[in-house]
């Protein structure tokens, strides 16, 4: 007879690591197509194009010339140097190629800056956009930090009101995260919200700033704007960026943070971590950044076509409305009149129908954080779907709706 053997505890950090909803749903999607039912999905944020033929073919290439070992952990030269120029140029930012460092993805960095600029249980706060990227919630608590949420509201187009970040602000900031153009609202950042945003950060030189600009290469609503270059930001600013969803690259796992005071630490934590990104996608992604930028091109125009699509079929189904995404390739439709309609309690309630009666795959607004007080029953669309998918899957939606009118 054996004796029950128990299991010693687990860390506080351990267990205060939140996850990624959309691949839970995911999951979930993944059990009901098994089972054979019909699932139009809209959960993932991932292009579906092929990464581009010539980027392939840089891959093989460095497999076939024995570029396959370890890199230094900032990344090679090559490519921090391509990232620089690219980066740079896309912001009329001067930037080096030692201000640069290559990670396994963009994602990573999220945490790498945490930990950098705050302290386990000190009190360090760090403000972060809700709505926004389940990650950034998750590792200021595994960090040990303060969360303090910011609320994008869709009065403003799903950006925040500069008044409300002042008056967050307090002695313990240390970060303010920025996303630009926006997951899961798909709203930008405008000129004006961002000089009313430095102006703020100029008054409080402790805070150092996360610019996670991942779609920057998705924005519709007007030209790509970065904080980083208003006056005295671009010390103090992480510019976060990477391949995954300008060139359709999410597997290969390649992002890029620059900032000159911090990319020896980011460096360390690589070291620490990762060792490095994987060489051959390091060689992929200085032909994707380098060579012809066709493909690109073809899918944001395929992205902003959808956009126009999606939101406009949305907005003639009973119940719901959608503003215009200015960015990315997500749509955050309003549904608290759907909820009504239907008899469903709230957006997470309204998000399981949706998925066992009408077939389609969404994800609700708890998946990213508490609810915005005042502005309703949300639900998240990843438009990076075929045209075909979109409009089955909205034809789903509206008559599952109308079905309870």
């Amino acid at each position: 007879m054996t004796t029950p053997t128990s299991v010693p505890r687990l860390s506080r950090r351990a267990e205060s690591l939140g996850t990624e909803n959309a691949f839970v749903v995911l999951a979930e999607v993944n059990a009901l197509v098994r089972q054979g039912k019909d699932i139009v999905s809209f959960c993932i944020g991932q292009p579906d194009f092929p990464t581009p033929p010539n980027v392939q073919e840089a891959a093989i290439a460095a497999i076939r010339g024995g570029r396959h070992g370890y890199t230094p952990s900032a990344g090679i030269d090559e490519l921090r140097a391509a990232a620089a120029k690219d980066m740079g140029a896309r912001r009329a930012l001067a930037l080096a190629p030692e201000d640069v460092v290559v990670g396994a993805g963009a994602k990573p960095f999220i945490a790498y800056a945490i930990a950098s600029v705050t302290d386990y249980g000190a009190g360090d706060e760090v403000i972060y956009p809700v709505p926004g990227f389940p990650i950034y919630e998750s590792q200021i608590l595994a960090n040990g930090a303060v969360p303090v949420p910011i609320f994008l509201r869709e009065s403003r187009d799903f950006a925040f009101d500069p008044a409300e970040l002042e008056a967050k602000i307090s002695e313990h900031t240390r970060l303010l995260i920025l996303n630009t153009p926006h997951n899961p609202t798909g709203g930008m950042l405008q000129a004006a919200d961002l000089d009313a945003i430095a102006a703020i950060l100029a008054r409080h030189p402790q805070i150092w700033v996360f610019a996670d600009e991942i779609y920057s290469r998705l924005a519709y609503a007007g030209a790509f704007e970065t904080l980083a270059t208003r006056p005295g930001m671009l010390e103090r600013t992480i510019i976060c960026d990477g391949a995954s969803k300008t060139w359709a690259m999410t597997g290969w796992r390649i992002g890029f943070a620059a900032n000159r005071t911090l990319a020896p630490v980011f460096t360390r934590w690589i070291t620490n971590t990762d060792s490095c990104a994987s060489q051959i996608s390091q060689w992929a992604a200085v032909e994707a950044i380098e060579g012809p930028q066709d493909a690109a091109e073809a899918m944001r125009a395929s992205f902003l076509e959808r956009r126009d699509l999606i939101v406009g079929l949305l907005n003639t189904v009973p119940g719901v409305t959608c503003k215009t995404p200015g960015g990315a390739f997500y749509a955050w439709p309003n549904v608290t009149e759907a909820c009504r309609i239907t008899g469903c309690a709230d957006s997470e309630a309204f998000r399981k129908r949706l998925l066992t009666e009408a077939g389609v795959a969404v994800l609700a607004d708890i998946h990213f954080g508490r609810r915005v007080p005042g502005d309703g029953q949300h639900i998240r669309f990843s438009y990076a779907a075929a045209p075909a998918a979109i409009r089955e899957g909205i034809a789903r939606l509206d008559a599952f709706v109308r079905r309870h009118r």
